[in-house]
């Protein structure tokens, strides 16, 4: 007899990863999501310790199937982090071994969705291409918080990751997506790294027409999260005091 595959399943994470002070899991993940989680002995991640640490986090709510020990916890390799995996150049299928024998795997990445501005496409194709189900958990995704929050076009929207770190390149690449969004509406959402906020922030004043709408979502999920939508010339005005310290999701449109 053959065995029946075991599931795929995309485990949401808090968006606390880095943080000072961290959201009560209860708060921000769904029960489901929290119990389904609690079973999966096997796992594949972006980081084993960060992975642990999350899981430990969810025994103290859900008691796990197995010791953190004795969990089966795959590491994606660290050119998938730096390169990104959605190009097709990496071959995933051997870390789903696990569930070719049956058992159901957990995706997981330091924080939100995995497979969404984070690693993990890769293994969610490989999984496909194996004839797996992929079950996609509920939780929090701060892309769409924050898009939600910004007052933007929630119809027509991009995520295009990181702008360039140096300046010159950095301001071509806000007038090129500022052009996109004034011409075409299509709301322009991208991030960066949390010490480099303020740097990005600066150089989107400095760059962006004043009647450029811009949106600034900090600390989703946080108790000192806030999020600002305003005219950049409203920005210049008034100089709002932002705790850009913590992870922040950036939005710009009409």
């Amino acid at each position: 007899m053959s065995i029946a595959k075991g599931k795929l399943y995309l485990v949401p994470a808090p968006l606390d990863f880095g943080c000072d002070s961290q959201a009560p899991l209860q708060d921000v993940m769904p029960l489901g999501t929290l119990q389904v989680a609690a079973r999966l002995c096997c796992w594949i991640c972006e980081n084993a310790k960060s992975t642990r640490a999350y899981l430990k986090r969810i025994n103290e709510l859900h008691p796990l199937s197995a010791p953190v020990q004795a969990l089966q916890i795959q590491e994606l390799p660290r050119e998938v982090h730096k390169k990104g995996d959605h190009s097709g150049h990496f071959d995933a299928r051997p870390l789903l071994v696990a569930a070719l024998e049956g058992r159901d795997m957990g995706l997981v990445s330091e924080a939100g969705m995995p497979a969404i501005a984070d690693p993990g496409s890769s293994v969610v194709r490989a999984a496909h291409d194996l004839g797996l189900q992929v079950v996609p958990l509920t939780g929090p995704m701060s892309l769409m918080l924050a898009l939600a929050a910004s007052g933007l076009n929630g119809q027509n929207f991009a995520f295009v990751g990181y702008l360039p770190q140096d300046a010159s390149g950095r301001s071509q690449r806000i007038r090129e997506l500022e052009s996109l969004a004034l011409k075409t509406g299509q709301t322009q959402i991208f991030i960066e790294t949390p010490y480099r906020n303020a740097a990005l922030l600066q150089g989107l004043l400095q760059t962006l027409q004043g009647n450029t709408r811009l949106a600034l979502s900090c600390g989703i999920t946080l108790g000192n999260s806030v999020s600002r939508s305003a005219l950049v010339s409203h920005w210049k005005r008034d100089k709002p005091q932002l705790p850009l310290d913590l992870p922040t999701v950036f939005c710009i449109g009409r």
